[in-house]
């Protein structure tokens, strides 16, 4: 056991939420900070191309998770990439910008979350941004976070455009601005036609602050309590187990499926279930790993009969309310994109482009739990480098099921109208010849996905489920917070890549405040002592 040096504050995970709060800690020289991430540096070519986005998910920079068997999709193993490198699932993901409902925020400050309303975290997303169209009521220039339209976007992502509009749909330029419904094109996080993680965004151009320590392949084993306050962390690294002290706090940012899975290895959870497995506790939180959400998808992908010129990164996109409620946040988004994007099991060669239907707000609830050791369902492996058990339970509900043929069916009218009539080719899947409800429920439930944005297990409340509260401290422990996708209580509309980056600035503000808090508390005590 290697005992290291403290610091002040220690970062789990140097991805989306991990790479801003370790940036806006360090802006104060005398705050030190050690940043663990488990992956690898981001040196991988592949990383910055654009175009080579579809190639990262199960490569060497990916943890290539799977789910469980899920029971309502033929008990298929859905893949559930996340980013095992700096930046996170930033440095793997396809790069697009979008921010989520104004309702979605508000919903959350209604379920307990003061200070998380939209008005309350706008300012956030703006203090990240540097928007290529320039400053207005809903953008930043000022921001490390390059957000810019996509260059050279093809021919075909306008006429999804166009189709839109031809079938009575808002045209909108901007989704992260007054309203989100609409068709139009989606924004990206790219820089000088390189991928703009947060790694490059926020940690590169401060890796050399002498206050912070940043260091890659460290796998965080457990969290260390003194009783319920937080004291340090345990890591391994280069097969050697390190232990290093904490004298403020730890802000475990490694993502909806590992940051759970600490917690309770280091005995955090529900207590009955720890202590089934094992595990001592530390703290009975019986949300931890429960409430776990995800953005369910089907792809309609078509043969084009021209090259589309893509480069690979979806252009355009709808967000629609497929029942009319207009007064609450749209429960279909439409990713366009002028690629083949086909199922395993079909033809998936030549040209072609693909609307993919996206649930907003499906009403499926998964869970994480710990892998049992091999051969015991008694017993926890005590193998930290284990994956966490991942239960999503898609497509439980019927009403789930619904929207996602009725999505089929908007996509198929959208590509037949008469701006799709010089491209359009064959249906790829299902295919033209699978009409029926029936037909198209078999196809869902064969090839429904994931869109990579797992949320929800270390829920934000003050309600008996929850993991942390309104300032992102986990109930009933002292100088540990989660900062990171997991903290969302409910899925956003939209993409999870922004929020998270903007829960990470919203956290080091409230990491700071909390700070001085605690100077001031130690100042008036000291001349209290001093006057006597």
């Amino acid at each position: 056991m290697v005992i290291k040096n403290q610091y002040d504050y220690i970062v789990i995970g140097a991805g989306s939420a991990g790479c801003v709060v370790a940036n806006r800690l360090t802006e104060e020289p005398e705050t030190t900070v050690l940043l663990l991430e488990a992956g690898k540096e981001d040196t991988k070519p592949e990383i910055q191309i654009p175009s080579e986005c579809t190639n990262l998910p199960g490569s060497e920079v990916d943890w290539g998770y799977f789910s469980e068997p899920e029971p309502y999709l033929n008990n298929r193993k859905i893949f559930c990439p996340r980013g095992k490198v700096l930046g996170g699932s930033s440095s793997i993901n396809f790069m697009t910008y979008i921010r989520g409902n104004y309702l979605d925020y508000n919903h959350w400050r209604e379920l307990g979350n003061p200070g998380w309303s939209y008005l309350d975290i706008l300012p956030y997303f703006k203090k990240s941004e540097n928007q290529q169209r320039g400053i207005s009521e809903y953008h930043g220039v000022d921001g490390e976070l390059s957000v810019t339209d996509v260059i050279s976007p093809s021919a075909i992502s306008q006429r999804f455009v166009d189709a839109c509009v031809t079938m009575g749909y808002d045209e909108n330029p901007d989704f992260n601005g007054m309203q989100q419904s609409g068709a139009g094109p989606f924004q990206v996080t790219i820089k000088d036609g390189k991928r703009h993680s947060t790694a490059a965004a926020f940690l590169v151009p401060i890796l050399k602050r002498p206050n912070l320590t940043t260091m890659t392949g460290a796998l965080v084993t457990r969290l260390l309590f003194e009783g319920t306050c937080t004291v340090g962390v345990e890591y391994l690294h280069e097969s050697i187990l390190h232990q290093v002290r904490v004298n403020k706090e730890v802000i475990l940012s490694a993502g909806a499926f590992d940051s759970p899975k600490l917690l309770m290895l280091s005995g955090i959870g529900d207590a009955k279930y720890l202590q089934a497995m094992g595990i001592p506790v530390v703290v009975d939180l019986p949300g931890v790993g429960q409430n776990l959400q995800d953005h369910i998808c089907v792809p309609v992908p078509y043969e084009a009969t021209q090259d589309l010129h893509s480069n690979g990164i979806s252009q355009t996109g709808l967000f629609l309310h497929s029942e009319g409620h207009l007064d609450t946040a749209p429960d279909l988004e439409i990713i366009f994109g002028p690629i083949l994007r086909v199922p395993p099991g079909y033809p998936n060669s030549g040209f072609g482009f693909t609307g993919i239907i996206v649930l907003t707000h499906p009403q499926n609830i998964g869970s994480i739990s710990l892998r049992p050791a091999e051969g015991s369902s008694a017993s926890l492996s005590s193998n930290p480098k284990d994956t966490p058990m991942i239960h999503l339970n898609y497509l439980q509900s019927q009403s789930d099921v619904q929207k996602l043929v009725d999505g089929i069916k908007l996509i198929r009218k959208l590509f037949h109208t008469s701006a799709f009539d010089e491209f359009r080719g064959r249906e790829v899947a299902p295919g033209a010849d699978v009409t029926s409800d029936e037909a198209l429920v078999a196809y869902i439930r064969e090839v429904c996905s994931t869109v990579y944005h797992p949320i929800g297990t270390c829920k934000m409340g003050t309600d008996p489920m929850a993991v942390v509260d309104p300032e992102l401290q986990v109930h009933g422990v002292k100088g540990l917070r989660v900062v990171d996708a997991s903290i969302m209580p409910t899925l956003i509309t939209g993409h999870t890549n922004a929020p998270t980056i903007m829960i990470g600035e919203k956290a080091a503000d409230l990491i700071k405040a909390a700070l001085r808090v605690s100077q001031q508390v130690t100042f008036k005590k000291h001349i209290a002592w001093g006057e006597k």
